[in-house]
């Protein structure tokens, strides 16, 4: 059964101010702390909005992803995947993406699965939400790791388009 949108409307705008103040405070302040509390309200939201099974499956992960995430801010808890996997880069999905802290994997996460469910699915609440989540998504990224922000960024660009950032 649909969810109902009697307030959908008032609470994507809420959850989109509580977003941009996220961002901003979060790169005024580099500190990525702030950008995953104020994501988590839209996260909670999205998982409650979604009901396709692949689409919900998708937004409960994210929902566990971002918990995670903040315990691993909170605690500074570090596990670098490079020492683990003695491999600077992993390939998946056809592209070979960068590797390092857990703290900045899961956010990739996060936004590729938010890329899933803007894609899925049909709602425009859900698709809104998930522009959101992609944004804070590399916020969190760039605030943790300038580096390896760019370098992300850089192969993004240079496998999708040809050129990337020098």
């Amino acid at each position: 059964m649909a969810k109902p949108t009697t307030y959908a409307t008032p609470i994507c705008l809420a959850l989109s101010l509580l977003t941009v103040i996220g961002i901003i405070l979060g790169l005024l302040n580099h500190n990525a702390l702030l950008v995953t509390v104020l994501l988590l309200p839209v996260v909670a939201y999205e998982a409650y909005r979604t009901e396709g099974d692949s689409t919900r499956w998708a937004s409960w992960v994210l929902l566990l992803l971002i918990i995670a995430e903040l315990v691993m801010i909170v605690f500074k808890i570090n596990f670098d995947l490079v020492t683990f996997t003695s491999r600077s880069t992993a390939y998946v999905g056809g592209y070979f993406v960068p590797l390092g802290d857990v703290k900045i994997i899961a956010p990739g996460l996060m936004a590729i699965l938010a890329l899933m469910l803007f894609f899925r699915t049909n709602g425009k609440y859900t698709k809104w939400l998930s522009v959101l989540i992609i944004l804070s998504a590399l916020v969190i990224v760039y605030s943790l790791d300038r580096e390896i922000f760019k370098s992300i960024l850089s192969t993004s660009l240079s496998q999708s388009f040809g050129f990337g950032l020098y």
